[in-house]
């Protein structure tokens, strides 16, 4: 069976996209926890996983002890495995601009992610407000979302991105995260998008199993003491 190693779930947004891809597309696999302690060279995160990947870094996808990192790689490798569970869309143009909307999360966003770090269990409107109102990388981080999803909404028809559950709804589902708990201003359609993402099972177990971790880490809260 396929393992999957994975940091704290209410903060890790890059683990979490494997894992709902993994998880919404039926295909069975092993989560393996590994908390983060801190980054240090020493530290039991660190020496757990680069005992599995030269990067470092969580996820991490291991089969029959080969491992794959990097979450394009994993979902690609995902896809060449279980090719019945169409990863991506069908249609080859579609599929590509999956791609390369992926690509996209993947390379850029910085302002979004920087200012806005995941934090499932956290309620940030307030925060939202005052980084929306003082950061205009941020608020066209979020315009070029709108935009992007604005198109592929009306492209495919809904009521995922490709019409159908595909890894580009798994990686964007962080997105969602963020956008849900800063309250961060979008239309109304993009709100709906995001709230039928929170609702696809896998999403969902996801946020649940991170509202129950009750592990408050510092170095990932910039906005807050304690839970």
């Amino acid at each position: 069976m396929l393992k999957l190693y994975v940091g704290n779930k209410n903060y890790s947004s890059w683990s979490m996209r494997p894992w709902v891809l993994l998880k919404q597309a039926g295909i069975p696999f092993e989560e393996v926890m590994v908390y983060f302690d801190s980054f240090d060279r020493d530290s039991v995160f660190k020496e757990t996983i680069n005992a599995i990947s030269p990067a470092g870094r969580v996820p991490v996808l291991v089969d029959d002890g080969f491992a794959v990192w990097d979450t394009l790689s994993i979902a690609e490798y995902v896809a060449e495995k279980f090719p019945e569970k169409n990863v991506w869309p069908k249609d080859a143009k579609a599929r590509a601009r999956a791609r390369s909307v992926c690509a996209e999360m993947h390379s850029g966003f910085s302002a979004l992610r920087g200012k806005c770090p995941m934090n499932i269990e956290a309620q940030l409107p307030q925060i939202g407000a005052l980084v929306w109102r003082d950061h205009a990388d941020l608020r066209n981080d979020v315009q070029r979302i709108v935009t992007m999803w604005s198109g592929l909404l009306e492209a495919s028809k809904g009521p995922m991105l490709f019409g159908e559950f595909s890894n580009a709804d798994a990686y964007f589902a962080p997105v969602c995260m963020r956008i849900k708990n800063y309250a961060l201003p979008v239309p109304g359609h993009i709100t709906d998008y995001v709230r039928r993402v929170c609702a696809l099972p896998g999403v969902k177990a996801w946020m649940d199993d991170a509202l129950a971790e009750k592990k408050f880490v510092d170095f990932d809260e910039p906005y807050r003491t304690a839970r």
